[in-house]
C-alpha cells in the first residue's frame, strides 16, 4: 500500500478552504488556524471511518 491510498486530502482541503472561505465571508478575515483545526479534525474522522467501514466489511 502507498503512503497517501488511506489520506483523505481531497476532503480535507475541501473542508479547510470551506471554513476559511465561510470565515472570511461572514468576519472580512479568514481565520486560518481555526480552519486547519477543523479540516484536520475532519480528516481524521474520514480516515478512521474509512479504516472501520474496511474492517468491518472484511469480516
Amino acid at each position: 500500500m502507498a503512503l497517501g491510498n488511506g489520506l483523505p486530502v481531497s476532503e480535507t482541503l475541501g473542508v479547510f478552504v470551506g471554513v476559511a472561505g465561510y470565515d472570511w465571508l461572514t468576519e472580512g478575515q479568514a481565520e486560518p488556524l481555526k480552519a486547519i483545526a477543523a479540516a484536520i479534525t475532519a480528516g481524521v474522522i474520514i480516515a478512521a471511518a474509512r479504516h472501520y467501514l474496511k474492517h468491518r466489511t472484511k469480516h
